[in-house]
């Protein structure tokens, strides 16, 4: 006979892990998650200054002046780069994929909506290495989506390997995707935004406080490395008069509108191609990029320079057209064609030349105004970002960290509301990641109450008064277990399988009836030898089925759901080949659980 209650691990710090895991499957364990996230902060931070080096190392061999100077390449090369560049991923997946060809935040959303946020180890060096080949060799891609993966991926590997509840691993995962954006920019708070506001689409004080903290160490660590520069060289930004409010409104308008059209773009490729081996895409990816490249170098890589000239005033009008066309169409095919890189740097880049667009158009038309078009150009980042990646306040925070400008707030909001409107309501367009996700054919729509149920772990809610006993029992062996006060017994039939639970006050009932029965006779000598069969005594029993104390109630009620069940026992192998069970969980517990949340 054993009682889950009483079971004791191996050691000391088994014991303590196990407390742990069950702590963490409460949706309050504030103080161990946050512990976590400064943990799994600090990872990311080594891990992307680890990328970063990478890749701009490399660039700085194969490029002259600096890490992202494509420009000084000949034609030739601009075309055969991204060719080269496809060929090396097309391999490196070809060998070691194993079927993963979605990266990024996409695939972050979607292991968060149908995984509880279980990323691979395949997964990560794949994205480690996928993306910095697609950066390297020119690919229209940013840093910032596999920044978020890397990060996401590595915190949810860590929560893996100790074993921890599902809902502290989706925590864990929030704060690796808000270490990997403050780590790229040096915008801790952005990051924290973008983690609630894309991945975790949240607002509560146990995810919020882990994800800061996990921001925050993350910054540390890349200010350490690279100091506190800002990514984009950004002048002194003076913010309009209110007569410019109107062209303000406008770019907010232009911004929705550029939004849709670059959504509606990248969800057209992706669809399309779907059918194409994911080598073909890749390839013909490598090819459109080039020849784009060809015509104009700006495209190519992350185009930080680029930003930093428009954002500097330093580029004519028609190089900017140009610039903002080839970019739109370089970004489609590298990301809609399977590049494992990121769309969030792209995204600054068109919303900051079409600001510049209409900030030298302005000036055009009203010279007397003298207005700066590096404030249109910034606007133009937000609302772009804002609006095709459907994150507005992550998008304001990004603007207001990047420039140290307190008075770019109010312009700010008007530009970003407005372009985020646009997109979503006139064009009735969703973000670029769940417009990628939806053309593979995958939602990941969430209800409210999935949202709560994923916080909680099965260990909070299970009820841990349980016995586990055997089909046949002498009625001697019975009054023990009794005595132990259990509210369930949890029976194994012949074949030594937990198929059944019974609720111990049926066989306390049975017992007295047995007695009352035989209240007459002396039956201290037959109680050793009379067998009885839990499974033929009239009683109620529920049939069960086992799941894992990691489980979030989500999958619990998913699972009751689909095997038409009413009860769960909680089980998990602490050491090889000895299964621990630890309590029973029903469909009353987890919607009692839901209603009191």
């Amino acid at each position: 006979m054993s009682f889950p209650n009483k079971y004791k691990p191996d050691s000391w710090s088994h014991r303590q892990l196990d407390n742990l895991r069950l702590h963490l499957a409460r949706p309050d364990a504030l103080i161990q998650l946050s512990i976590l996230g400064v943990l799994t902060g600090l990872l990311t931070g080594g891990i992307i200054v680890l990328f970063r080096i990478l890749v701009e190392e490399v660039q700085l061999k194969i490029l002259t002046g600096h890490s992202d100077n494509y420009e000084t390449l000949s034609m030739e090369a601009r075309f055969l780069y991204p060719v080269i560049g496809s060929l090396i991923i097309a391999l490196i997946f070809h060998f070691f994929s194993k079927g993963i060809h979605v990266l990024g935040v996409a695939s972050v959303m979607e292991r968060m909506a149908f995984h509880q946020g279980y990323l691979s180890l395949r997964g990560f060096f794949l994205q480690f290495f996928g993306a910095a080949v697609a950066i390297i060799s020119g690919h229209s891609v940013g840093r910032e989506g596999p920044n978020v993966y890397l990060g996401a991926a590595s915190s949810s590997l860590v929560g893996q390997f100790l074993g921890l509840p599902n809902n502290s691993i989706r925590t864990l995962v929030g704060c690796g995707t808000a270490a990997g954006i403050a780590a790229s920019f040096d915008t801790p708070l952005a990051g924290v935004i973008f983690a609630l506001e894309v991945i975790m689409m949240e607002y509560t004080l146990v995810s919020f406080m882990p994800i800061i903290l996990a921001a925050g160490s993350a910054t540390s660590i890349s200010i350490f490395v690279f100091g506190s520069g800002a990514a984009f060289t950004i002048p002194k930004i003076e913010q309009g008069a209110l007569i410019e409010l109107p062209f303000v409104v406008l770019l907010g308008l232009l911004a929705g509108v550029l939004s849709a059209f670059f959504i509606e773009l990248l969800k057209s490729v992706t669809y399309r191609s779907r059918k194409l081996s994911f080598s073909i895409k890749l390839m013909l990816s490598g090819m459109i990029v080039g020849l784009i490249a060809m015509i104009e170098p700006g495209v190519m890589g992350i185009g930080y320079d680029s930003v930093s000239q428009t954002l500097a005033g330093d580029v004519m009008l028609s190089a900017l057209l140009l610039l903002l066309a080839c970019k739109l169409l370089a970004t489609a095919a590298s990301i809609g064609l399977g590049i494992p890189g990121g769309v969030i740097g792209p995204a600054l880049f068109l919303g900051a030349c079409l600001g510049g667009v209409l900030g030298l158009v302005i000036r055009l038309i009203f010279p007397e105004l003298q207005i700066d078009t590096g404030f249109y150009s910034l606007l133009g980042m937000g609302a772009v970002m804002g609006a095709s990646l459907q994150a507005p306040l992550a998008a304001l925070t990004a603007m207001m960290e990047l420039t140290h400008s307190p008075q770019i707030i109010m312009p700010g909001m008007i530009t970003i509301v407005i372009a985020n409107l646009t997109a979503s309501e006139l064009f009735r367009k969703k973000s670029l990641f769940i417009s990628v996700l939806e053309a593979n054919e995958v939602n990941v729509y969430t209800n409210p109450i999935s949202q709560t149920l994923r916080r909680i772990g099965v260990g909070s809610v299970m009820n841990k008064t349980i016995a586990q006993v055997n089909d046949q029992m002498t009625l001697e062996k019975i009054k023990n277990t009794l005595s132990e006060n259990p509210e369930w017994l949890l029976i194994a039939d012949k074949d030594n399988q937990y198929k059944q639970l019974m609720p111990a006050i049926e066989l306390v009932k049975y017992v007295e009836q047995q007695c009352d029965d035989a209240c007459d006779e002396d039956r201290e000598d037959s109680e050793e030898k009379e067998i009885i069969d839990l499974l033929e005594i009239p009683a109620r029993r529920i049939e069960a089925a086992s799941i894992h104390l990691q489980a979030t109630l989500e999958e619990a009620l998913n699972k009751l759901d689909n095997l038409e069940l009413d009860a769960l026992y909680v089980e998990r192998m602490n050491t090889p080949g000895i299964m621990h069970i630890y309590g029973v969980l029903t469909r009353e517990q987890i919607e009692s659980a839901y209603q009191f949340k």
